[in-house]
């Protein structure tokens, strides 16, 4: 029995982790709070929200005001013990605190539909437009997210076309995908043959409520036809790779939006008898 025991503890440890589940409360990913904030919080108040609401990883996106605050964001986090995961876009006072700091957090980066004639040359021409950032981001010690934002460049075949080709022909193992059911609606009924695309890159999967025909874009865990099933479909692939919830909603405190995802998350979850996950969410 002792065996039969020690056999269940390696296989559990193998499958998910020795930091548990990634549907765990504190390994969710909060993305899109910061210009999408009703409050408009300052960095030290989104800090305190998040732990209230016991998240303790965020992905940083921004607009031109905020570039004043990237330092204090940083500071702020470490001050509450939350992690710096991923940061949006490109920005030079960016990258120099992240060295400043030692911080390594993902850069997402939405890839472009490039003008070209063929397959075979936009996925060149989409890699070569990147070579820039992948070389700064390796320089960074960072992973380089390519993000689907719509447009071939939100196509899960193009997405891992492109990584493929920068890890082939440059070395390029830190880049990978960051995807995003928000921005995946007409791949609601392949998404399982999409995830299994893409897992082998996947940094991040952000999660979204989901409807036919994106109506709306934008909607609260468990309140959509598909995540259930969108789900079920993610903790059966064997991805164990950071999950992300988001606000995306400019006209609703960012508190009120994260809380009604993870209320949502968890109906889910207990749907798909994920006990053990739930645990968590008691905290």
């Amino acid at each position: 029995m002792k065996q039969i025991l020690a056999l269940v503890c390696v296989l559990f440890a193998l499958l998910y982790g020795a930091h548990g589940d990634n549907f765990d409360k504190d390994r969710l990913v909060a993305w899109c709070i910061v210009p999408f904030d009703a409050k408009q919080r300052e960095p030290a108040e989104r800090a305190e929200m998040l732990v209230r609401l016991g998240l303790k990883r965020v992905a940083y996106d921004w607009r031109a005001k905020h570039v004043k605050d990237f330092e204090e964001e940083i500071l702020q986090y470490k001050k509450h013990g939350l992690e710096f995961f991923a940061f949006w876009s490109v920005h030079e006072d960016a990258f120099r605190l992240f060295q400043k700091h030692k911080i390594h957090p993902q850069v997402w980066h939405t890839l472009s539909t490039p003008d070209a004639a063929t397959q075979e040359a936009r996925v060149e021409a989409a890699a070569m437009a990147l070579l820039p950032l992948v070389e700064r981001t390796r320089q960074l010690g960072c992973a380089l997210g390519l993000y689907n934002h719509g447009g071939w460049g939100g196509e899960p075949a193009n997405l891992v076309a492109v990584c493929k080709h920068l890890k082939a022909h440059h070395n390029a193992g830190h880049v990978g995908i960051v995807y995003n059911l928000h921005h995946a609606h007409g791949h609601i009924a392949d998404f399982e043959k999409s995830l299994k695309l893409m897992q082998p890159h996947l940094l991040c999967l952000n999660l979204n409520g989901m409807n036919d025909g994106a109506k709306p874009k934008i909607l609260p865990l468990g309140q959509g036809q598909h995540e259930l099933a969108l789900l079920n479909t993610i903790r059966q692939s064997g991805y164990r790779g950071a999950i992300g919830i988001l606000d995306h909603r400019s006209a609703i405190d960012t508190e009120v939006a994260l809380r009604e995802n993870i209320d949502g998350l968890k109906k889910i979850l207990k749907q798909l008898g994920a006990m053990e996950t739930l645990k968590s969410y008691r905290k």
